[in-house]
């Protein structure tokens, strides 16, 4: 989901909000001197981060100007943006702008192996493992490396987990019920821990089943049964899925990986802040 300017810019009020705190000091130092400069990458990777980061333009004398936009690839040394405007507002901006930079650009790069070792065979996905409050920025994030949303919230599909099914029969006894319940439009996703759980979801009319830490041979199964059952529901792998397990994955005919791992296992790059020509 795209998000709106508003949203974005309301996003980065809380992120000076919490560094400035009741004033920034340095500006009474700097006073009116105009500032120029550059942000510079200190590692290769792909750049996440630029969607927010020219809405700084919104709160601060500033003018900035993309020299990478989300998505593209950068190398060591290479200029991602220049900055000029207002000197007290660049100092009072910089640690925002780089923590956005760094944090979304580890998402984007980490997204992109994976993007690129599934060579467009299977679709990348995202869960809902982010850190709290952050999960619009950081499923942008996934976007920018080429990636895919999984459910942005509870709101958007119906995932009947292991902890919903122990409260129902069966899994078929869920899908009846949810199918009284949820909108038309609304797909059922069934995560599954074995070949016969997945047997049961797709003779129900699950529209996606996950198989969640299976063995490449159970995958085989599940696809198989899906193929002869209901060819037209989507199989989703998850849980210990590597890079390299990808290409496995790939051969045993799976639709889509979903993977915390693209949020909570990716580091922040490394930029840094020039000022002066």
């Amino acid at each position: 989901m795209e998000l709106m300017d508003f949203q974005i810019v309301e996003f980065l009020e809380e992120v000076l909000k919490e560094d400035i705190g009741r004033g920034d000091w340095s500006r009474l130092i700097v006073g009116d001197r105009f500032g120029e400069g550059r942000v510079i990458a200190k590692s290769s990777g792909v750049i996440g981060g630029m969607e927010y980061i020219r809405r700084f333009e919104k709160l601060a004398k500033l003018r900035i100007i993309p020299r990478k936009k989300d998505g593209d690839h950068y190398d060591k040394g290479d200029t991602i943006l220049h900055i000029e405007g207002s000197g007290r507002d660049i100092l009072t901006i910089e640690r925002s702008l780089l923590n956005i930079l760094q944090s979304a650009s580890g998402i984007a790069s980490l997204t992109h192996q994976f993007v690129d070792v599934s060579r467009g065979k299977l679709l990348i996905l995202d869960t809902r493992k982010t850190h709290p409050r952050l999960r619009q920025f950081e499923k942008y994030a996934v976007r920018c490396g080429g990636g895919k949303n999984h459910r942005l919230g509870l709101d958007d599909c119906l995932m009947l987990k292991d902890t919903h099914l122990a409260l129902f029969g069966s899994i078929t006894e869920a899908i009846w019920r949810a199918r009284e319940v949820i909108p038309f439009t609304m797909k059922i996703e069934v995560e599954c821990e074995n070949v016969d759980m997945a047997e049961e979801a797709l003779e129900a009319g699950a529209e996606i089943v996950m198989c969640d830490n299976m063995s490449n041979e159970e995958i085989a199964q599940v696809v198989e049964r899906r193929n002869r059952i209901a060819p037209q529901t989507l199989i989703e792998v998850s849980g210990n899925v590597t890079l390299e397990r990808i290409p496995e994955i790939i051969q045993l005919g799976a639709d889509a990986i979903s993977s915390g791992s693209l949020i909570h296992q990716a580091t922040f790059k490394d930029f840094s802040m020039k000022l002066g020509r």
